[in-house]
């Protein structure tokens, strides 16, 4: 029988977690068993939540014992869609203590009712011709309320600095100064022209937004322009959302997971989902070609395991395409070692003010990032790579090397 496998941490002050798990089981599928009649029992068996194994760690620091609990569902129980499954393995439990859904195990049936990515990693590697370094993407700053003479003449810059991925700000909106269709159709004017002219090529993902009902239209709009690819606010919508248009054919372009909003399904220790399964299998399933998420070392950390855990669950071998993963905020030239050796080179290196800041604009903030990646693929530490290039060597003076201070 084709099921789904919940994996929950769970703290109980009553120091039973094999009932605990059971009254899970029961009460998030049938309800009761022991008081059924035998004949509703034989009918609703096949509708009956299972536990698969409970495992004690100990106590928490309130002297509670800290459980894991993995509970197999019936997929008979649900419809084969996002919101169908997180109601029946979540709803309800999300608000009942202490519990942490850690990860979901979907049976092979029900992965084919979901699309994973259209392009995947190596998708966007064919796009871009790029094949054997990471990705850099960086994003546009300070353009709210500016024209868009000022966005076309940063997306130049920072193509020029030899950046592959370009986004919007996440908070880049429907306006009248910079409207959407016209972001597209400008930048991508200018993206060819700097392809023409030194055979580099920059992907732009304009940030989709509006009423849910508008983004479908909107996104083959953008499809219809020439966009590259979408920027998209997923958890400000619901995964669902993101499935809808990843599966629209008409749309057909690269989709990017902003993380925006998740933090407040992620970040406590003890409730709400972990963050390799929010931002990276349920991302990928649903079919998000790129997913965005804190790196451990910027100005909005995540923890390092928690973040490792993320690309892992985007990158692991599975029916679906890889997800590309990407590391953010705070970034700067210097990290560069440091993404390298924790995300490898199927990874995205994104920033913002790491490429802005540079004194010598975005282009030389570009510059200095690709001059990075270099280096570190070539073995070298990043001060000898400042000693032959003038962009990094400006950076690493800026804003040091993560090589110097990591322990």
């Amino acid at each position: 029988m084709s099921e789904i496998t919940a994996t929950y941490i769970v703290h109980d002050a009553k120091h039973n977690p094999e009932k605990k798990a059971e009254g899970i089981a029961l009460g998030l599928t049938v309800g009761s068993w022991t008081d059924l009649p035998e004949l509703d029992q034989k009918q609703l068996k096949k509708h009956k939540g299972r536990v698969v194994s409970v495992e004690g760690s100990g106590l928490d620091t309130n002297s509670e014992t800290v459980a894991t609990i993995k509970i197999a569902y019936p997929a008979i129980n649900f419809s084969p869609d996002l919101p169908a499954i997180l109601t029946t393995v979540f709803g309800k439990l999300s608000l009942d203590g202490k519990v942490k859904l850690v990860d979901l195990d979907f049976g092979n049936e029900l992965k084919k009712e979901f699309p994973g990515p259209r392009f995947g990693i190596e998708g966007i590697r064919r796009k871009l011709g790029v094949y054997d370094r990471p990705l850099l993407m960086s994003i546009f700053k300070g353009v709210i309320g500016r024209d868009m003479e000022f966005l076309l003449k940063q997306l130049k810059e920072q193509s020029l600095g030899g950046v592959d991925l370009i986004k919007d700000d996440e908070i880049l909106f429907e306006n009248e100064l910079t409207p959407f269709e016209k972001r597209i159709a400008l930048g991508k004017q200018v993206l060819d022209e700097v392809y023409e002219s030194t055979g580099h090529r920059t992907l732009y993902a304009a940030n989709l937004t509006g009423r849910t009902t508008q983004l479908r239209d909107k996104a083959r709009r953008a499809a219809e322009l020439g966009a590259d690819a979408l920027l998209f606010n997923v958890f400000a919508y619901g995964l669902d959302v993101l499935q809808e248009l990843r599966e629209d054919d008409e749309i057909g372009i690269p989709i990017m997971a902003h993380p925006a909003v998740s933090g407040a399904l992620t970040s406590a220790v003890e409730y709400g989902f972990s963050h390799s399964l929010l931002l990276g299998k349920l991302l990928r399933y649903a079919g998000a070609d790129f997913s965005l998420f804190p790196s451990p070392y910027g100005s909005v950390a995540l923890e390092k395991q928690q973040a490792i855990s993320i690309a892992e669950a985007l990158t692991a071998v599975d029916q679906f395409k890889t997800t590309f993963p990407v590391p953010s905020a705070g970034i700067h030239p210097g990290m560069v070692p440091l993404l390298v050796r924790d995300f490898g080179v199927d990874s995205i290196i994104n920033a913002g003010g790491g490429v802005h800041g540079h004194p010598g604009g975005a282009q030389g903030g570009g510059k200095a990032f690709r001059q990075a990646i270099e280096t570190v693929l070539q073995g070298k530490t990043l001060e000898e790579g400042a000693h032959e290039q003038e962009e990094l060597k400006i950076a690493i003076g800026l804003w040091g090397s993560a090589e110097a201070v990591e322990k």
